[in-house]
Formats: structure tokens, sequence, C-alpha cells
């Protein structure tokens, strides 16, 4: 049995129904859950550079699992000396098993690696149930070492919930012990 069933049986069997219990919801149906994860890369600054696009597209297939869409411009800006379809981010939704693999991972593994990581701000949640993270550095990944990064870059994480509320979303990323910040 590998960590991702494990992880989604213990969501399914331990943690929706003490959700349930705990949010007061009449159904398992209405507790919250992940419905998918969303990963951005920006490329601004090297949206001149084709191999360091293309050195940024092989880091995110290594750390999401698979092949990210290229986001191009559509028309050209010149005040930020951008012009049309030129690359301007990286993009890739983690749905199903590889969600759960990612979740699995980024909980147990690349929390911890974060330099000087006390937590993430219970601020981060858009209104709507959905948390947004920002990490500065690729290389919490294990999969990308840190040798061969030329380009360091950053990434956008967001957890997209079936939760309504921010209230809601926090219980269910606290059952799933995810690293929040202790409050003053």
């Amino acid at each position: 049995m590998t960590k991702v069933t494990t992880l989604k049986n213990r969501i399914v069997n331990e943690i929706a129904p003490a959700l349930k219990e705990k949010l007061g919801k009449k159904t398992t149906m209405a507790v919250p859950k992940i419905t998918k994860i969303v990963v951005n890369v920006g490329i601004g600054r090297f949206k001149e550079d084709k191999k360091a696009v293309e050195e940024i597209v092989k880091n995110v297939v290594l750390l999401s699992g698979q092949k990210p869409v290229v986001s191009r411009a559509r028309m050209a800006i010149s005040n930020f000396k951008l012009r049309a379809g030129q690359p301007v981010g990286i993009c890739t939704t983690l749905r199903g098993e590889n969600m759960y693999h990612f979740l699995n991972k980024f909980i147990n593994v690349i929390c911890p690696r974060i330099r000087d990581f006390r937590g993430f701000s219970e601020r981060s949640f858009d209104g709507n149930g959905n948390l947004s993270i920002g990490i500065r550095e690729h290389t919490v990944f294990p999969e990308v070492p840190p040798a061969d990064a030329n380009k360091i870059h950053g990434l956008q994480i967001t957890f997209h919930t079936s939760a309504t509320n921010d209230a809601d979303a926090l219980g269910l990323f606290r059952s799933l012990s995810f690293p929040f910040r202790k409050q003053s």
C-alpha cells in the first residue's frame, strides 16, 4: 500500500467523519475536501531566454509529476517590454492520485525543508475556502537537485477546496496537519 492511498484512506475514513462532527454538517458530501492543486510559475524575468524556460518546465515536470502548460502573452505591452506570443507563465493542475501524492509530499517533506519556516499565515485564504501559498525557491523540492539548478525561481501553489468559507477550509487543512503559524 502506497502513501498516496494511505493518505486518501485516512481522509475518507478518519478526517471526513471527524470534520462532519466538528463542523456540524448533516451529510458527508457537505464536508469540505480538496478538489485540485494548481502549481504556477511566473517567468517574467526569464522570458527572453528559451533555455531557461525549458529548464523551468523541466523543473515543474519533476516536482509535480506531469507536464505543465506554457502560458503566452496574448497582446504586446510596450511598458513591460512584452511581445505577443512570449511565454509569461507555466501552470499545471493536479487532480486525483497526483494531487494526493503532491499533498502528502508537500506536508511531510517540503514544508520542513523551507528555510526559516514558522508556518503559513491563516490570511492566505481567498474568502471562498481556497489557500494560496508562495514559495521563493523551487530547490526545497527533493526532486530538483540544488547543484543542477542554474535559475532559481519561485512558484505559487493554490489548494482549491469544496468549502464555501474560510473557516471550514481552515478546519480541513488543520485536520490534515497543515503547518499554520501560531496565533499570538
